[in-house]
C-alpha cells in the first residue's frame, strides 16, 4: 500500500520537480547504509525521487540517514510501499537492471542508452522509473516482468557483481551525463520542435496501473474460457501476455479499446447489442 511522506505528506502522484526525473526504486534493500549510500549517488547527479519496497529492517533507518551525509533530505522524502506493483503504478515506462540475461523478450539497454530512452520519455511528459533489486539475488522474474526493458551494465567477466549502491551510481551518472537539447526540426509560430518516436498528441502512454486492470480483466476472462492451462504453465503463460503489452508501448486509449475489447468477447449471447 502507497505510503504518505512523514514530513511532507506527499503522496506518489503529486506534481513537484522530482517528478520530471526518473524514480529510483529499490526493491528489498536488505542494509540501511546501502540505502544512504544509493540516496547520496542520486544527489550526486540530480535524481530525488527514492521509492523503497518491503525494506528488510524496517523504515525510517538511522543507518540510512547517516551514511547519506548531505543527501539526508532524499531518504527522509523516501516513500516506502509494499509491493514492486504499488511502488511503479504511476509510471509510464520502467526499466528493470539485472546482471543476468532472463528467458524474457524484453529491449536490452546500457546504462547510457538507457539514459538516453529515459530522456526521450520526459520529453514526452511521461513519469518513469528504474528497479534496483536486493543486494544477495537482485531482481526477480516477478519483478522484472513488470518493466519495459532491461538495464545491463558493461563489465569484466572476471567480475562482473556491482553493489546496489554502485549500480545506481553507474545510472544516475549515465543520466545526468545524457543531459543535451533533443529537439528535432525548428519551431514556429504554430507548433513545437519535432520529437524522436511516434507522434501521439491526443493521448499518453498508459500508467502501469492502467495495464494491471486490463491484465486482471483479460486474464480473468481467459481463466473463464479455459485457456490459462494447465495450472502449472500459468505463471509463465501470464508473464508472456503481459510482456506482449509491454512491448507495444500501449496508450491509454489502446487500454480502454482492449477493455472494450474483452467486455464485448465475454458478454452472454442473450444480452442486447447498444
Amino acid at each position: 500500500m502507497m505510503e504518505a511522506n512523514a514530513k511532507t505528506g506527499k503522496r506518489v502522484g503529486q506534481d513537484d520537480a522530482a517528478s520530471a526525473a526518473p524514480a529510483i526504486v529499490l526493491v528489498r534493500p536488505q542494509l540501511g547504509e546501502n540505502i544512504g549510500f544509493a540516496a547520496r549517488a542520486m544527489g550526486n547527479f540530480g535524481l530525488r525521487d527514492l521509492r523503497l519496497v518491503a525494506p528488510r529492517d524496517g523504515w525510517p533507518n538511522e543507518k540510512a540517514r547517516a551514511t547519506a551525509a548531505v543527501a539526508g533530505v532524499i531518504v527522509d522524502e523516501a516513500k516506502v510501499f509494499d509491493t514492486v506493483e504499488d511502488a511503479v503504478a504511476d509510471l509510464n515506462y520502467v526499466i528493470a537492471t539485472t546482471a543476468r540475461p532472463r528467458e524474457m523478450v524484453k529491449e536490452v539497454l546500457s546504462p547510457e542508452t538507457a539514459a538516453a530512452a529515459l530522456r526521450a520519455k520526459r520529453q514526452a511528459s511521461q513519469r518513469t522509473g528504474v528497479l534496483f533489486g536486493a543486494e544477495r539475488s537482485g531482481l526477480d522474474n516477478d519483478s522484472i516482468v513488470l518493466a519495459d526493458a532491461i538495464l545491463t551494465a558493461p563489465v569484466s567477466a572476471a567480475f562482473a557483481s556491482l553493489s546496489l549502491p554502485q549500480a545506481v551510481l553507474l545510472f544516475a551518472y549515465e543520466w545526468l551525463k545524457s543531459e543535451s537539447p533533443s529537439d528535432l526540426g525548428r519551431t514556429t509560430t504554430y507548433d513545437g520542435p519535432a520529437r524522436e518516436g511516434i507522434s501521439a498528441p491526443d493521448t499518453q502512454p498508459a500508467t502501469r496501473a492502467e495495464l494491471y486492470n486490463l491484465f486482471e480483466h483479460l486474464e480473468g476472462a481467459l481463466d473463464d474460457a479455459g485457456f490459462l492451462r494447465p495450472p502449472e504453465k500459468r505463471p509463465s503463460m501470464v508473464r508472456s501476455i503481459r510482456n506482449m503489452f509491454h512491448r507495444m508501448g500501449a496508450t491509454d486509449q489502446d487500454v480502454r479499446t482492449w477493455r472494450g475489447i474483452v467486455s464485448a468477447l465475454t458478454r452472454p449471447p442473450t444480452e442486447p447489442r447498444r
